[in-house]
């Protein structure tokens, strides 16, 4: 572990670097973790500079994470826009927007790891195998967080719609 210490005296600082890029610090602490993991979980012989090869996986992830987030919000716009455009009906699309940031919501109300599996497997199409392999978790554990994440889901919507 002495061999990560370079890597570790940064955490803080790339805490406060994109908690003000990104205006949010759970975001930020978020992405230093996955920072982190990354590094840690692939090995280099040798970092000539910790704090920049650190930095820049941060950057890598951001840009992966916005990128995902595009396609969502494209495909988002894509169903909801076209569907309520042909029904010519501007509430329909009201509710498909409000359906929508309240299951992001709810999302947020859960686990890292619930997120990841559900955002994962329903919007980028992973299976719970690819999943598992990816997290380092058994593909039980998988289906195990997928439940939890539905059944909130489902529970947060039927209050919602009440």
């Amino acid at each position: 572990m002495s061999g990560h210490k370079g890597f570790l005296d940064h955490y803080h600082e790339l805490i406060g670097t994109w908690t003000r890029k990104l205006r949010n610090r759970q975001q930020a602490e978020d992405l230093t973790h996955d920072a982190f993991v990354r590094v840690l979980e692939n090995p280099r012989e040798q970092v000539e500079q910790p704090r920049a090869y650190l930095h820049q996986t941060a950057r890598n992830i951001a840009v992966d994470g916005f990128r995902r987030e595009d396609r969502r919000q494209a495909m988002a716009h894509d169903v909801f826009d076209d569907g309520a455009a042909a029904n010519g009906d501007p509430e329909a699309y009201v509710h498909a927007l409000e359906l929508a940031a309240s299951v992001e919501r709810a999302l947020a109300e859960l686990p890292l790891n619930c997120r990841r599996v559900f955002i994962w497997q329903k919007i980028e199409g992973l299976s719970q195998a690819e999943i598992a392999e990816r997290m380092g978790l058994t593909k039980n554990m998988v289906e195990k967080y997928m439940i939890r994440t539905l059944r909130h889901l489902r529970e947060h919507l039927d209050v919602s719609t009440r």
